[in-house]
């Protein structure tokens, strides 16, 4: 399966982390923990090839 991966800054302490997007896996939500400050971190993968992810606080 190809996969992709897509770069973001942490909501809480902006560290870059990034994560993993699988075809299958378009327009969902998923919870990451940051891999600096090890907070969760909610990711709306995006629907579209060329969108931007979008994270935020989980919790917020």
């Amino acid at each position: 399966m190809l996969t992709d991966c897509q770069s973001f800054s942490c909501p809480w302490c902006g560290e870059g982390n990034w994560v993993e997007l699988e075809p299958g896996d378009a327009g969902q939500v998923v919870l990451q923990d940051c891999s600096v400050c090890c907070r969760p971190i909610e990711i709306r993968l995006p629907d579209d090839a060329g969108q931007e992810i979008l994270v935020r606080a989980e919790g917020d």
